[in-house]
């Protein structure tokens, strides 16, 4: 009886262990993918464009601003008060639109960037999730997620795999 239970405990134990090792781990670095992405280039090239084209815009506005604040400065003795306030109005009304034009480029830029990451990072996490269902992978772990610790020894970096799934070298 004794020996009975000592070869159960043993294929209990056996089991176990052959079961653990049968659970596949993988890594990944999701930032090396997508900086190789050519869709990660072209939004970052896109983005780059969009912020340009907001800052010409925002220093055509302020030269404007500058032209008008200056002649209103040469002009403002011989001007009537009237005529003067009404100036001045129209100058804070240009810079308080100066102001708003730069926020609402920030939002834009910002909402832009979001959408074109959003798209990058899907199609980046379904190549992710293919890979793991083929693998049989149990996890698979971003590497740059401030993980303090990650077993390459136990674990299986898949990050060529994504990038094949993803048609990248």
């Amino acid at each position: 009886m004794k020996k009975f239970i000592i070869c159960a405990i043993c294929a209990i134990c056996g089991l176990t262990a052959s079961a653990q090792s049968q659970a596949k781990f993988g890594h990944v670095n999701t930032q090396e993918i997508i900086q190789a992405m050519p869709e990660f280039n072209t939004a970052r090239t896109e983005i780059e464009n969009l912020t340009k084209q907001y800052e010409a815009d925002l220093k055509m506005m302020q030269d404007e601003l500058q032209k008008k604040g200056e002649a209103f400065e040469k002009d403002q003795a011989t001007l009537p008060d009237n005529i003067k306030q009404r100036r001045q109005q129209e100058l804070e009304q240009m810079y308080q639109k100066i102001q708003q034009s730069y926020q609402d480029n920030q939002q834009a830029l910002q909402k832009a960037q979001q959408d074109k990451m959003q798209a990058i990072t899907t199609k980046v996490l379904d190549a992710i999730k293919k890979v793991g269902t083929e693998g049989g992978y149990v996890y698979i772990m971003e590497m740059g997620a401030g993980i303090p610790y990650i077993s390459t020894t136990l674990s299986t970096d898949v990050t060529a795999q994504v990038k094949a799934k993803l048609g990248l070298k």
